[in-house]
C-alpha cells in the first residue's frame, strides 16, 4: 500500500485535537485502531461505512484495504449497505465497521452480514455510541449499552469470543456533552476558538477525573459512556 502517513484525509480522527467536542470518543478510537493497525501486516481489510477511509494509514502494512459506502466516492471502493455486503463469504482477514451502527435499519443483519464476510479466525472491529446527541447521518436510531452489543452479537451470529470495552469513563462522557453545547454556543457567537479553547479545558479535566477514579471507566450501574469498543473473532 503507498505510504499516506500524515497526507491522507482524516487526520482530525487519527490525531484529534483534544479541544474537540467529540474528542472523548475520537481519541480512545484513534489509539485502539492504531495498536490494531500495528497487528494487520498482510492482512486483507474491509472497511464498512468507510467515509475518507480515515483509519487506512494506520493499516498500511495490510495487504490490502477495502472500503464500503453507501454512495460511490472516490474513496469508497465498493457500495452498499451494511445490511446487504456485495462482498463474497469470508473474503476477509479483518472487517472494521466504525460508529456506522447506530444509523443502520436493522442491526442484527448488519452483523450476521459482517460474521458472513470475515474468514475463519478473523476479526470483526466494530465502535459506536453508548451516549451521544441525536446525530441523523442521514438517519440515527439507536443508542447502545455493554450487555445490549453483548447481546447483539450472540443472538445475531455465532464467535468464537466476543469482548465489549468502553471506549473512556463517565466523566469523558459528561464533558462530551458539555462540549457539544459549548461547540453550539460560541459558534452562534461567531467564536469558535473559544469554544475550543474551553473545550480543550473540559476534556482535560474530564479524562483526569476518570483516571483519577478507575471505577468510572467501567461499564457499572450507574455509569455513563460514550462509546464502545467491540471485538468479536469469528
Amino acid at each position: 500500500m503507498p505510504d499516506v502517513r500524515d497526507s491522507w484525509p482524516g487526520l482530525d480522527h487519527r490525531r484529534p485535537s483534544r479541544g474537540l467536542q467529540n474528542w472523548a470518543v475520537r481519541e480512545p478510537l484513534a489509539r485502539w485502531l492504531e495498536a490494531e493497525g500495528r497487528a494487520a501486516e498482510g492482512l486483507r481489510v474491509l472497511d464498512v461505512g468507510c467515509g475518507v477511509k480515515p483509519y487506512l494509514p494506520f493499516f498500511a502494512t495490510a495487504r490490502e484495504y477495502v472500503g464500503l459506502d453507501l454512495v460511490r466516492t472516490e474513496h469508497a471502493d465498493v457500495v452498499g449497505t451494511a445490511e446487504q455486503l456485495p462482498l463474497d463469504d469470508a473474503s476477509f482477514d479483518l472487517v472494521l465497521c466504525l460508529q456506522v451502527l447506530e444509523h443502520v435499519d436493522d442491526p442484527g443483519q448488519a452483523i450476521r452480514e459482517l460474521h458472513r464476510v470475515t474468514r475463519p479466525g478473523g476479526r470483526v472491529l466494530l465502535s459506536t455510541h453508548g451516549t451521544q446527541v441525536y446525530h441523523p447521518s442521514p438517519v440515527d436510531y439507536w443508542r447502545w449499552t455493554h450487555t445490549g452489543l453483548e447481546r447483539l452479537f450472540v443472538t445475531s451470529a455465532t464467535w468464537r469470543s466476543i469482548t465489549v470495552t468502553p471506549g473512556a469513563g463517565t466523566c469523558a462522557c459528561l464533558g462530551m456533552l458539555l462540549a457539544t453545547y459549548v461547540n453550539l454556543a460560541t459558534k452562534r457567537l461567531h467564536a469558535v476558538w473559544l469554544g475550543r479553547l474551553v473545550n480543550h479545558a473540559v476534556n482535560r479535566v474530564a479524562g483526569w477525573l476518570d483516571r483519577l477514579a478507575p471505577s468510572l471507566r467501567e461499564p457499572r450501574p450507574g455509569a455513563l459512556l460514550a462509546n464502545y469498543h467491540v471485538v468479536a473473532e469469528r
